[in-house]
């Protein structure tokens, strides 16, 4: 790079110099970006899809405008290559671009960026400028197109940094799963569907043949377990078990009613004995008292005249 091109005492150029000497000697497997010769304020980079995601295995290629106060103020963004995400050729609105300024913060540069940008991926658009909202499939077959051949862009120097990035990054990037894999990975929770009403029947067996006392007991396990999404509503033995479980179970064979039932029962026979037992105790402290006044008047020689026979 013709470093005597720029001010080298310029706040922008000597930091994106720095950066610039920063991602070459440490580059990532995830991402690559490089300024143009005859203008570093321009940067062309190429990212890797998020893995577990709809964009694995895609290089998505991109450009970054810094701008004359950088780092002061922040780069914007626009994707060259179709993603179903972003739309391509367009300044995209992030929270690190250009169209957020108060976020941005002097500290952060392009790797920073970039990495924001790839986590940015999976993620909701909510309408924001510039996104895109396709579908996973539509996006996993232009994850798998996108490794072809670069995009098409602006001069001819541009196209070869382009060219040379691509290049890098097909080397890095993995390859886009294969639809048999995607396929078979989805559709086990359908089996999971599948098995939810053979187990919801052998659980209504158990409700039929289950004891009055562990009615109740097996019904609200039953609801319990079974997932209300893994549920069809319109299956008949579901219906069955719902019914059992809400409206087939009398609220008098609850556990729980039979002991406050029971406690009911013997609450007028608890009180007499608590009552027999209270008059026992009294009638016995009165005895106890008069025997110690009788003992203390006999021994000052006096005779109690409220007693016979003393």
């Amino acid at each position: 790079m013709a470093e005597d091109k720029y001010n080298l005492k310029n706040p922008a150029v000597k930091r994106i110099l720095q950066e610039v000497k920063e991602m070459q000697s440490n580059p990532s497997d995830d991402f690559m970006s490089l300024p143009l010769e005859e203008n570093i304020f321009e940067w062309q980079f190429a990212i890797r899809g998020p893995c577990d995601t709809e964009f694995e295995g895609g290089i998505y290629h991109g450009r970054i405008q810094l701008p004359a106060e950088y780092p002061f103020k922040p780069p914007s963004f626009m994707l060259l290559t179709p993603n179903g995400r972003f739309e391509t050729q367009t300044k995209i609105c992030l929270s690190i671009s250009n169209h957020h300024p108060e976020h941005w913060q002097p500290s952060w540069s392009v790797r920073t960026a970039l990495v924001a940008l790839i986590a940015f991926m999976p993620t909701n658009p909510n309408g924001a400028l510039g996104s895109l909202d396709y579908k996973k499939d539509e996006r996993r077959a232009l994850a798998s197109k996108s490794r072809e051949v670069a995009p098409r862009f602006g001069t001819p120097e541009r196209q070869n940094l382009i060219d040379e990035i691509h290049e890098y990054m097909l080397s890095k990037a993995p390859p886009v799963p294969q639809p048999d894999v995607l396929q078979s990975s989805e559709e086990h929770p359908t089996n999971t569907e599948d098995e939810a009403p053979k187990e919801t029947a052998a659980a209504a067996e158990e409700l039929a043949n289950a004891g009055p006392s562990e009615t109740q007991v097996t019904a609200e396990r039953i609801v319990e377990e079974v997932p209300e999404a893994l549920v069809p509503i319109d299956n008949p033995p579901v219906q069955a078990v719902i019914r059992a479980a809400t409206l087939e179970v009398p609220p008098a064979r609850r556990p729980s009613d039979q002991i406050r039932h029971r406690a009911a029962v013997q609450s007028p026979a608890a009180g007499a004995d608590d009552r027999l037992f209270t008059w026992a105790a009294v009638g016995l402290t009165i005895a106890i008292v008069v025997l110690l006044l009788k003992k203390f008047l006999k021994s000052n020689g006096h005779s109690p005249v409220f007693m016979d026979g003393s």
